[in-house]
């Protein structure tokens, strides 16, 4: 139990659905993140800023002469003992503000307090600083932020003394940070809620969105379940409106249709396999039954019998003969099924055909034998095999054509990329069966013709296998009675 449980957890860790949910939310959750530190900072800064510039116009308001009784200080020119006397004509404290803290600054660095018991005590610079804050024109832009020494922060915003072409010193007023602090605490927790409630309510928004954009992938996953090897024909839908899904049902299409046509060749190369083992059992199992009889023959005695030894001779030769044909036959098309090593050249077929004239002259006997033939046409081709092609093809029509009335015609001509050889014989014809089997290996239109001429009905397999590693085709038509035509396409030189 423990286990299961265990299990559906993880499981549920590594589903898309939970994945998509987990990192949504965090990106989310960064993102809120970033904002609230950005929002901190910024008001943090803002306030700050205007706090100062409050001041600032709070500083500009308090008149000279509170701070400042001494009229020689207008001149700018006093002794020592009048300096003395300035600073003890100086007001006391008189600022009553709990949070905030006043205090001059003489320009040799005399530091006076002007904040009553009430008030915060105001933090001090050292001399170089306040003489460098003098001589500075940007002391009216900006705070500083300064510890006191209570530990407390203040933002501290600084003003001359007197005119700007002759100050006497500088006036300093600070603020207790506390209540900004406080401030922006309060809202960075009101921030935290919201984002909180934010990220809650699209946790319960998501898991019912999601679940409704991943049902095109569940229901892959369930036509996956229903596909194997004895059912290939299941696609899924292509137009489900999501652009990446869509793409995945495409390719699982593309993908289940090279397989289902995959499975289908091989069932058919499994049945012709089956089909070519059985029929070439059997034509091997003919001759070597006929050897076997001959032999038992010769070993009753025939074989002191001159002339039973002689015909018995001959006729296990004759078998021996179809025999090596047949294997001869077997070995080529197995060959010609692997992929085939042609030694292909630029050459004439018309010159090729022209000098197998005379053998297939010497063939077709007393048959009328016409040629019509286009010069100059040139392959690129491997001239023995194209050799054995039109041998296949013409012994083919000498077969089934009359001795006497037996008429073969073999034309050559040339389109724009392709050329054409067709053989056409005035024999006895075929029927519609016939021509859908007749370039199967082992199939025989007329048995007892075949048979007796030594043919397996392997030929035009060859021819056909030849052909096509050509890169041509070769095609059959036929009407019973007016006889067959065999046609050769073959690309020309350059084309391919």
């Amino acid at each position: 139990m423990k286990a299961g449980g265990k299990s559906r957890r993880k499981y549920a860790l590594r589903s898309l659905r939970s994945q998509l949910l987990a990192r949504t939310l965090l990106i989310l959750a960064l993102l809120l993140v970033l904002i609230g530190f950005l929002q901190y900072f910024l008001m943090k800064d803002f306030l700050y800023r205007s706090r100062a510039e409050a001041m600032d116009t709070q500083l500009n308001s308090i008149p000279a002469d509170l701070l400042i009784k001494d009229s020689q200080e207008q001149s700018g020119v006093t002794a020592p003992q009048e300096q003395t006397n300035r600073r003890n004509n100086r007001p006391g404290p008189f600022l009553f503000w709990p949070d905030m803290s006043l205090a001059s600054i003489d320009i040799d660095g005399t530091f006076q307090s002007l904040s009553n018991e009430n008030g915060l005590k105001p933090p001090r610079l050292t001399i170089e600083q306040y003489h460098a804050m003098q001589q500075s024109k940007r002391m009216r832009h900006g705070y500083q932020l300064i510890t006191d020494a209570q530990g407390k922060e203040q933002l501290v915003v600084f003003r001359p003394l007197g005119p700007p072409d002759r100050s006497f010193g500088l006036l300093q007023m600070g603020v207790s940070t506390t209540s900004m602090q406080e401030q922006l605490i309060n809202q960075l927790r009101t921030f935290i809620l919201l984002s909180l409630i934010a990220l809650a309510i699209g946790l319960a928004l998501m898991l019912p969105v999601l679940r409704r954009t991943l049902v095109p992938l569940s229901k892959m996953v369930e036509a996956v379940k229903r596909i194997d090897a004895g059912n290939l024909a299941e696609r899924f839908d292509a137009e489900q409106g999501q652009y990446e899904v869509d793409r995945l049902a495409v390719s699982f299409n593309g993908m289940l249709e090279r397989l289902e046509h995959s499975f289908a060749a091989e069932r058919e190369l499994q049945m012709q396999m089956r089909r070519f083992i059985a029929d070439a059992s059997h034509e091997l199992r003919t001759p070597l039954t006929s050897i076997h009889g001959f032999l038992e023959v010769l070993l009753r005695g025939a074989a002191s019998n001159p002339k039973q030894l002689q015909s018995a001779l001959e006729s296990m030769y004759g078998e021996s003969k179809r025999m090596n044909k047949l294997v001869s036959d077997l070995l080529l098309l197995a060959k010609l099924d692997r992929t085939p090593e042609l030694k292909l050249e630029d050459m004439s077929l018309d010159a090729l055909l022209l000098e197998m004239k005379p053998q297939l002259l010497m063939l077709a006997g007393t048959r009328k034998v016409v040629f019509d033939m286009t010069a100059g046409i040139r392959v690129l081709a491997e001239g023995d095999k194209i050799k054995q092609v039109v041998l296949n093809l013409f012994h083919n029509a000498v077969q089934h054509t009359d001795m006497e009335r037996g008429v073969i015609q073999v034309n050559l001509s040339a389109g724009k990329k392709l050329v054409d050889i067709q053989i056409r014989d005035n024999g006895p014809g075929m029927s519609k069966e016939q021509l859908e089997r007749i370039f199967e290996r082992f199939y025989r239109g007329d048995e007892s013709r075949t048979r007796s001429s030594g043919g397996a009905g392997l030929g035009l397999a060859i021819t056909q296998s030849i052909v096509e590693a050509h890169g041509g085709n070769i095609t059959a038509e036929s009407t019973p009675g007016t006889g067959s035509v065999f046609k050769v396409t073959l690309p020309l030189a350059g084309t391919v």
